[in-house]
């Protein structure tokens, strides 16, 4: 073997050791989200398609939800580091003992709706009496009863809940005069079976003032108080809010990619273009220095929304700042 020969072993050897070292420094993240893969999704399934998580030195993994996934419970079972979830659900889910921390907002508007044909009757938020109204729960209905206690209807009484699944079955069957829609899915779900939308009345939660904050990422208290976790997960964040800014820039590539990640095989590019188009409607902040900032005062009015349900608050005691960290904002935005 001549000199050569073994400088290049050597240096074959060196470089096998230093890929190996990369390799081993790439940090683990697990995200579980809300929901099956779909554009509401899109900036985290971007940020992986596109190199965004590795070039951290992350090694992202995104769990799928779906109608029998908690996100709390996942998280809780210490089987992920973070979870996409609503306010409303994580606050109660803290008030309940597990210790949530919002970390970062990406959606800082509300997509929620109620929807209802005009044929029932429906035309204002007063029509609402008497009428069976279509209600998600697993956490989804607290915005909802908030509401209905500030209108001063009681469930049972005034009007009639319908436990709703996650589909429109009860509004085009005529089981309920109004259904809880998102105005980048189930609204369109809607207009898809047929239904023009001069028959539908919608009525947003934020222009009602009882809008909570939704898809925002939570973590566990006592995970913050490690330095080393608040710096892989600002690592996190930075790469996500790529993804993100990239998913609202160009809402066709972002759909393939989703599609790309659908298993099931149901996803299709028409219908994740519309909803990534709609999802984009509701981060205000893409493409600013504000990028998955949480407002104090959109939170302040979260809580405030979330402990005036009457009789059957959301939530009976303000967390304070305890609930909420820009820590791990921080240090994905410092320069």
């Amino acid at each position: 073997m001549n000199k050569l020969s073994k400088l290049s072993q050597c240096l074959l050897a060196a470089a096998l050791a230093v890929g190996g070292l990369a390799a081993q420094a790439q940090e683990k993240v697990t995200v579980q989200l809300k929901w099956v893969p779909q554009a509401q999704f899109a900036g985290y399934y971007v940020a992986a398609a596109k190199g965004y998580y590795k070039a951290e030195g992350l090694d992202v993994t995104i769990k799928p939800g779906g109608p029998d996934i908690s996100p709390v419970q996942v998280i809780a079972g210490n089987n992920a580091d973070v979870i996409v979830n609503w306010m409303p659900d994580a606050l109660a889910a803290r008030e309940a003992g597990v210790p949530l921390v919002n970390i970062a907002q990406v959606f800082n508007r509300s997509g929620l709706m109620l929807t209802c044909k005009k044929a029932s009757g429906v035309t204002t938020p007063k029509d609402l009496k008497g009428k069976t109204l279509g209600v998600w729960y697993g956490g989804n209905e607290y915005p909802f009863l908030n509401w209905m206690g500030k209108l001063g209807y009681k469930p049972d009484t005034d009007i009639k809940v319908l436990k709703q699944g996650f589909n429109v079955d009860p509004l085009l069957q005529n089981q309920a005069a109004c259904v809880s829609t998102m105005v980048y899915n189930e609204y369109w779900q809607i207009i898809d079976a047929g239904v023009k939308e001069s028959d539908l009345v919608t009525f947003f939660y934020e222009d009602q003032g009882v809008a909570s904050l939704e898809d925002g990422l939570y973590v566990l208290e006592s995970k913050l108080k490690d330095p080393a976790f608040v710096a892989r997960m600002g690592k996190f964040l930075k790469a996500t809010f790529k993804g993100w800014n990239d998913a609202v820039k160009n809402p066709e590539e972002a759909a393939k990619i989703v599609v790309s990640n659908d298993m099931s095989g149901s996803a299709t590019l028409a219908v994740q273009k519309r909803q990534m188009e709609n999802v984009a409607k509701l981060i205000t902040t893409a493409n600013g220095p504000k990028m998955g900032y949480l407002e104090p005062a959109a939170y302040e009015r979260t809580v405030k929304v979330l402990m005036s349900g009457g009789s059957a608050p959301v939530i009976k005691k303000d967390p304070g700042n305890a609930a909420m960290s820009h820590a791990v904002w921080d240090a994905a935005t410092k320069k």
